[in-house]
């Protein structure tokens, strides 16, 4: 916040010694900062705003969502994100939705979407026959924001999540092999785990009480 207000002080005022003289300098310094003053307010305000939603959002497990958003895996329909234990999350704000996460829950990790169908398949029917929660690992396989600070916020949500969870002692993401997504997992705090022929996978550590 104090860099960009030194940087919008910094052009002001070179704009004024580039273009004036000394007696035009000395008339159009309150000038500058009263544009100073104004522009502060408005990065202040919007500073504010950023983080009353932020603070007002909370994290909701959704029944559905629309999957041409999904920049990931578009491909994967309704019914995939909802079977076999498999869950779609959602931090919600003045009733609208900003970030969405899809999990599948496994007891291995998956290389491709392939064996992530396959392992929480597996993990389901485990839990079905010894009545237990499904899985050990919340596998996230799509992620995306549509509000800025979305996608870190549901990160934290989803973490906090799974650190209070009985059976989830893992959290880690069947990731593209893109840029963005390495940028996105590793500022967000996650350490890369492998790279797979198509996918990569990032782990968050959970850290049990």
């Amino acid at each position: 916040m104090k860099e960009l207000l030194k940087s919008v002080k910094e052009k002001l005022a070179s704009k004024y010694y580039k273009n004036g003289t000394s007696k035009s300098i000395k008339k159009f310094k309150p000038r500058l900062k009263a544009r100073i003053r104004k522009n502060k307010q408005i990065l202040n305000k919007k500073v504010d705003n950023f983080f009353y939603w932020i603070k007002g959002a909370t994290l909701v497990e959704l029944k559905e969502c629309n999957t041409d958003e999904d920049p990931v895996r578009p491909e994967l329909d309704i019914i995939f994100r909802r079977s076999h234990g498999r869950k779609i999350y959602g931090v919600k704000y003045m009733g609208e939705i900003h970030a969405v996460m899809c999990f599948a829950y496994t007891n291995h990790i998956p290389k491709n979407v392939e064996e992530l169908d396959k392992f929480s398949q597996d993990a389901f029917l485990q839990s079905t026959l010894r009545g237990q929660n499904v899985g050990q690992i919340a596998i996230a396989y799509t992620v995306w924001s549509k509000k800025k600070g979305g996608g870190k916020l549901i990160v934290k949500e989803v973490y906090k999540k799974i650190k209070k969870s009985n059976h989830l002692n893992r959290l880690v993401t069947l990731s593209p092999l893109t840029d963005m997504a390495t940028k996105f997992h590793t500022k967000n705090g996650a350490k890369l785990l492998q790279i797979n022929e198509t996918t990569q996978n990032f782990e968050y550590q959970v850290e049990k009480k």
